[in-house]
């Protein structure tokens, strides 16, 4: 079982955006970081899902049971119900990467429970400022 991790931080609403990505496999962590030029948050949290389940296809393969957790309650809500009125875009494209696993398993949870992912999303945010 995998845990993955997500988490985007906007400077200004839209603006520069940093995506973090916390992977915790067997006890080992790997950590990626990815921007996009401008973003809300809401948009840079879908990236970011995104950009984790892409890395976990690529290094890690589809037959694996991932517990994904976030701190947006926007993303986790959106994923649980499988609707969105404003993101459909953004869920179509993530949906079809979650998918491909064998098992997904969404768990919204506190900022302070999110302390890995969010660190990379500033990290990244520093990156571009």
């Amino acid at each position: 079982m995998i845990k993955l991790y997500t988490d985007a931080a906007s400077k200004g609403n839209p603006g520069p955006t940093g995506l973090g990505v916390l992977v915790i496999n067997n006890h080992h962590q790997y950590q990626v970081t990815g921007t996009l030029a401008r973003a809300d948050n809401h948009h840079g949290e879908f990236a970011a899902a995104r950009l984790g389940f892409q890395y976990l296809l690529d290094h890690f393969g589809a037959q694996q049971t991932v517990l994904f957790y976030t701190d947006s309650r926007v993303l986790s809500d959106t994923i649980g119900k499988n609707y969105t009125k404003r993101y459909q875009t953004e869920l179509t494209a993530l949906n079809q990467l979650i998918n491909q696993f064998t098992m997904v398993i969404t768990r919204w949870i506190p900022d302070r429970q999110n302390h890995g992912a969010h660190h990379l999303a500033n990290q990244a945010l520093r990156a571009i400022e």
